[in-house]
C-alpha cells in the first residue's frame, strides 16, 4: 500500500499557511478551507482538476520543475494549485500556491 502525503513547496508557503490560523475571520476561514483540501488530498491526490499543460505558468515549470499541475477549488472563489509526484511506495501532493480568483486568473493569463 502506498503512503500518501501532502507537503508545501517551500517553508515560506507553510509559514504563510500557519499564519492564516492566527489572522482575522476571513483568514481563519481560508486556513480551514486549505485544511479541508489537505485532508482531501491525503485521501485522493487526484481529487482536483487537472490543468492542461499549455496553461501551466512558466514560473511553476522553472521553479518547481513540475510534470503535472492540478487545481483545487476552495470556497469563496479561492484556488489552490498543486503537483503530484511519487513512486510505488509514496505519493506526495505538493501545494504550490493558493490565491483568490482574480490573482488566479492573472497567474494563468485568463
Amino acid at each position: 500500500m502506498r503512503v500518501i502525503e501532502v507537503a508545501f513547496a517551500n517553508q515560506e508557503l507553510k509559514t504563510a499557511y500557519l499564519e492564516l490560523e492566527k489572522g482575522k475571520f476571513e483568514e481563519k476561514q481560508l486556513f480551514n478551507s486549505i485544511n479541508r483540501a489537505v485532508e482531501d488530498l491525503r485521501k485522493n491526490p487526484f481529487c482536483g482538476i487537472k490543468v492542461p499543460k499549455k496553461l501551466w505558468p512558466k514560473e511553476y515549470i522553472i521553479k518547481y520543475r513540475i510534470t503535472n499541475l492540478w487545481k483545487y477549488n476552495l470556497p469563496n472563489y479561492w484556488r489552490l494549485t498543486y503537483s503530484v509526484y511519487g513512486d510505488e511506495i509514496k505519493i506526495v501532493s505538493m501545494i504550490l500556491e493558493w490565491f483568490n480568483h482574480k490573482d488566479y486568473e492573472r497567474r494563468f493569463n485568463y
